[in-house]
């Protein structure tokens, strides 16, 4: 953790912000060092740039288990993931509104455009992101608990 407190005072010197929508600012390397977004690139706490080898965070994975995890900052085009904003949960981009409001009412038996008139706000492609990140997210749950 300390690492970390480090990691974001550095990147307030480096005056880069946390999110970025196609990059992390904080990445751990293969030794597990944690490393920041600097002007050159990744670079370590101490000031050295790193070419290769680090792991962003922040991007989607796979594993050999089954797991897909979504981008941490975009998960789809429309729905984001921000640290202090609905406590971290997906939500629609530039709505209060969480993807598992939006997956519990279609489990329930709510077509989409059903959905779309009690939320007259979303598009149509936003629900459809929603769910579909909500499925893969129960997907991974189902993977880890098998």
């Amino acid at each position: 953790m300390k690492a970390i407190r480090h990691a974001l005072k550095k990147l307030g010197t480096l005056d880069e912000p946390l999110w970025h929508p196609d990059q992390a600012s904080i990445w751990i390397d293969a030794t597990g060092e944690v490393v920041v977004r600097g002007p050159g690139g990744p670079e370590t706490l101490a000031g050295q740039t790193l070419m290769r080898g680090s792991i962003n965070l922040i991007a989607p994975f796979e594993t050999r288990e089954g797991l897909r995890g979504p981008d941490l900052a975009m998960p789809r085009p429309q729905l984001r993931i921000a640290p202090g904003r609905l406590s971290g949960a997906p939500h629609v981009v530039k709505t209060r509104l969480e993807t598992s409001a939006i997956f519990a009412l279609e489990r329930d038996g709510l077509s989409p455009a059903t959905i779309k008139g009690l939320c007259p706000f979303l598009t149509e492609s936003q629900i459809a992101e929603a769910i579909d990140l909500e499925r893969q997210l129960e997907a991974n749950l189902a993977v880890r608990a098998a």
